[in-house]
């Protein structure tokens, strides 16, 4: 076996470090912006974050966003969607370069996953004229219950529901309308994010039980081995070093458990 000299393996390091990179910077910045997709809703959560008044997105996702541009020393360009199937459809199409969401089966055939950064389940809330107190409750004839449209929630619902069916509605915003104005009976979403929701329809309340357990990951678009490694790698370090727990806890989630490392 040939050994190189020191200055030339040396070399040869630097020139793959460069190469690799380079490919890095190809696949996941090509036009010179990070372009992060983000799911906004009226209340910022582990996955949902708020537009402040100029615009702008505040939120856990925001902050690893901008996290990450940061080490890789680029702007970021937020691009904001009211729900994540429309975030899903802009990764898969690369006009976005990556984003954050809910895994499921239908979407790991259209977007490549890294790690998860956070787990949580997916319930009800419901009116208080339902009188459903659990997940089984709302499993009954009549009952009208509603979803985002295009969302892994939606789609465990849909599977789950046995004796009723899920219409979707575009947005949180939508949804809290429709329960508000007793258009509906019970809203899935995920239930770290439901409190404040219930807050704003009188009498109503979350059920008890879930549907879904689900996590949260980073995605980027096939094809693009170099730009997964880069997130997977970040995402990784986030959870390792105590970024991911301490974005948490900034924005009030001091509940919200980090994904494993293993995930």
């Amino acid at each position: 076996m040939k050994i190189l000299k020191p200055g030339l393996l040396l070399a040869t390091l630097l020139a793959g470090s460069a190469y690799a990179n380079e490919n890095v910077m190809k696949e996941l910045v090509p036009t010179g912006k990070l372009r992060v997709g983000l799911v906004f809703a009226p209340s910022a959560g582990a996955f949902f974050v708020i537009k402040e008044s100029d615009g702008k997105p505040r939120g856990v996702t925001a902050d690893l966003a901008d996290a990450l541009g940061q080490k890789l020393k680029v702007p970021v360009e937020y691009v904001l969607f009211p729900n994540s199937g429309l975030a899903t459809d802009a990764t898969e199409s690369g006009a976005v370069d990556v984003s954050f969401m809910p895994v499921d089966d239908e979407r790991k055939n259209r977007v490549a996953f890294g790690p998860a950064y956070v787990q949580g389940e997916s319930t009800y809330m419901v009116t208080a004229a339902t009188g459903a107190k659990t997940v089984e409750d709302v499993d009954k004839p009549g009952m009208r219950v509603i979803g985002i449209a295009n969302t892994t929630t939606i789609r465990a619902a849909g599977r789950t529901l046995k004796n009723t069916t899920i219409t979707p509605v575009t947005s949180v915003s939508d949804a809290v309308a429709a329960m508000r104005d007793g258009k509906a009976d019970a809203f899935a979403l995920s239930r770290d994010t439901l409190p404040t929701y219930v807050k704003q329809v009188p009498g109503s309340l979350m059920v008890d039980g879930a549907f879904q357990k689900i996590s949260v990951a980073i995605a980027v678009a096939k094809g693009k081995p170099a730009a997964l490694a880069a997130v997977a790698e970040f995402l990784t370090e986030a959870k390792k070093s105590g970024l991911v727990r301490r974005v948490f806890d900034k924005h009030g989630l001091k509940d919200s458990p980090v994904a494993p490392l293993t995930q």
